[in-house]
């Protein structure tokens, strides 16, 4: 089942987000090209300036984790982070279907 990979990242100028750009451009057209990505939308937060959301949908988990840790994403996603002056923040989610809520392991209180 395909699974989404929502991607947050803080950008405080517009200096820095000039200087991003490239960055990013690199990331989203390596990862169009890896085994498993399906797509990704980019989003820029309209009640908290300088947010911006990427919703990167591939078939599995595991086809994201190897783009994740694959040397030449690292390498990139390195100067991101030191641009940014922080780590990008990644969630993983995977749809629920028809609704169902999932089951969640018995409390142990």
């Amino acid at each position: 089942m395909a699974v989404s990979i929502i991607i947050s990242r803080l950008v405080q100028n517009q200096t820095m987000a000039t200087q991003l750009a490239p960055l990013i451009v690199q990331l989203r057209s390596k990862a169009t090209v890896q085994p498993g990505f399906l797509t990704a939308q980019t989003f820029s937060c309209l009640d908290c300036e300088g947010e911006y959301l990427i919703i990167s949908t591939w078939n599995t988990l595991e086809d994201w984790n190897k783009w994740m840790h694959n040397p030449e994403r690292l390498a990139i996603q390195s100067q991101v982070d030191e641009l940014l002056g922080e780590k990008t923040r990644y969630r993983y989610y995977e749809p629920v279907v028809g609704g169902i809520i999932p089951n969640f392991p018995p409390d142990t209180q």
